[in-house]
Order: C-alpha cells, then structure tokens, then sequence
C-alpha cells in the first residue's frame, strides 16, 4: 500500500462513528439522582474536580431522560443542585457529539492533503458531503468546495450546546423532554410530533420532534446548526474563527442564533448571559477520557 492511501486508511479508521473507549459499553442502572452522584464521586467527576482545572469528562451517556426528573426530583432540588445534575449528565453526551464531528473533519481536511484518491476514499467523502447538504469536492485542488463543506463540519462549543439545551428544555424538565428526549424544541411535521399545548394552526400539523435517547435529540440538533440555512451566520462566524486561528467560543458564536427563536437578541442575551452566570465557557476545553463508556439507564417508577 502506498503512503497515500495508508493515510487515508487512517483517517478512516479515525472517523469511526464510535471510539474504542466506546465498544462494548457497561451499564449502570439507577433509581434516583442520588445514586449517579454516589457514581461520579467514584470517578472523581465532582464539582471540586472541575474547580481544581481537571477538565475530563467520563463517557457516561443518559439513555433516556425519566418522567419522575421532571416530575419529582427537579421540584425538590435547589437551583444549584438542579443545575449541576442537568450539566453534569448532559457534557459527556455533547462532548461525545462533538467527537464524531471532529473525526469527520479531520477526514476531510487529511483528504485536502493527499494528491490521489481512492475509490473507497472518494465514498467515504462524498457520503460526508450529502450528510451535510454540500457538492463534495472533485479533487484536492478544489478549494471552494473544500472550504464550502469544512464550514459545515465542525463542532458547536460545547458551552452553547449547553445553554440552548438548558433553556429550551428548562433544565430537562419540559414536557418535550420528558415525552421524547427533546432537549432543544425542534420542530417536525406530520405524525410522531409531540404536539404543543398551544397550536398554531396556520402552521400546519407541526410539533416537537422526539428522540429515542438523548444523544439523538443533540446529534440532530448539531447537524441542524450545521446544515440549515438560518444558521448560516453562526457558520460563517466559526470559519472566521478557524481561519484566524482562535478558539470556538460559544459566547461569541451565540450571535449567530438570532434566527433561532422569534426572541432574536433577547434570545442571544440570554444565552450569553446564562453561559457567564454558570461559567460554561470553561466546558469548551473539556475533553472526554478514554475510559470505557458507560450507560445511565433509569429504572423503576416514573421512567
């Protein structure tokens, strides 16, 4: 095998939809919140950790969000223990979102660098390329289209990714959420939509897409950041960024989500100012550790 394709065999090989750290998950069931806080301890996935600079995060995935969450525990928690459950469950699952992003762009940008492409190759990249809504480039001299497609595949700060979630599902505890995993209110058509208490019916048959786990509610949640044509302003943003080498801040890309809600900058204020007021921004250097992934699953009444 020559050099170029081992290259790409890599990157293949990197933009595996799941991490070795992944395969073959445990699970850890649980009947309240509690129970989760007695197993992060033993992780050291602790607020003391995180305030001391450990900016690790253990592949612990949610895979569903229980009823009793909204209807019993997030009533009797203070404030600040309610929003340290909903942060704490919700970054690994957004970090792990991001993950399959940035394996996928760096795929895309190893196939920029090598001169001749296999067949296999070429699949692989144009398949990224209709996920995302884009002409896949022709070759490794096509700029535009390389430049057109890496503005869609990247990462949404996880600190944004956060705030939107905590807002639109009001820490976790919104009927959407509690009905279908639906942490940012996308809305859908036709049947499945969970319908809203109040309908606009010159909207149609609209409603709250639901999810089957979490993760699916965040994974589409990126991929509508990435690809719909309201959002193109916050994608031109993160290419400014990219290209002037800074970091991706979730504070400064909030400016590019006035078309997210009929708030417009209301809406963005809030954002911002809830990813001050709960010092999110740091969640944007966090990582994922490479320990074995576990799943959260709750069990008994009110799931």
């Amino acid at each position: 095998m020559n050099p170029p394709n081992l290259l790409i065999t890599l990157l293949l090989l990197v933009a595996s939809p799941l991490s070795a750290a992944d395969r073959g998950w445990d699970h850890l069931s649980f009947n309240n919140p509690e129970q989760v806080v007695e197993y992060f301890n033993s992780i050291q996935y602790t607020l003391a950790n995180w305030q001391a600079g450990d900016r690790s995060v253990p592949r612990v995935y949610l895979s569903t969000i229980p009823d009793r969450w909204r209807a019993h525990y997030a009533g009797e928690l203070s404030t600040a223990d309610k929003k340290r459950y909903f942060f704490f469950i919700l970054a690994p699952m957004v970090l792990r979102a991001n993950e399959t992003i940035a394996r996928q762009r760096a795929f895309v940008e190893g196939m920029q660098q090598v001169p001749q492409w296999t067949d296999a190759d070429t699949a692989q990249l144009r398949a990224i390329a209709e996920e995302y809504g884009v002409a896949a480039p022709a070759s490794p001299g096509d700029s535009a289209a390389f430049a057109a497609l890496l503005a869609r595949v990247d990462v949404v700060p996880a600190s944004l990714a956060m705030a939107q979630a905590a807002i639109e599902s009001g820490w976790g505890t919104s009927r959407f959420a509690s009905e279908g995993n639906a942490l940012f209110g996308q809305w859908t058509w036709g049947e499945g939509a969970i319908a809203p208490e109040r309908v606009r019916t010159e909207l149609g048959n609209y409603g709250i897409k639901a999810f089957k786990t979490p993760f699916e509610s965040i994974t589409a949640y990126m991929h509508n950041l990435n690809t719909h044509q309201a959002y193109a302003e916050l994608r031109r943003m993160r290419s400014a960024a990219r290209s002037a080498g800074e970091p991706l801040s979730g504070k400064a890309l909030a400016a590019g989500l006035l078309k997210y809600s009929e708030r417009g900058e209301a809406y963005v204020k809030e954002l911002r100012a809830l990813i001050r007021v709960n010092r999110l921004s740091a969640v944007d250097q966090a990582y994922l550790r490479d320990d074995k992934a576990v799943v959260l699953e709750p069990v008994g009444d009110g799931v």
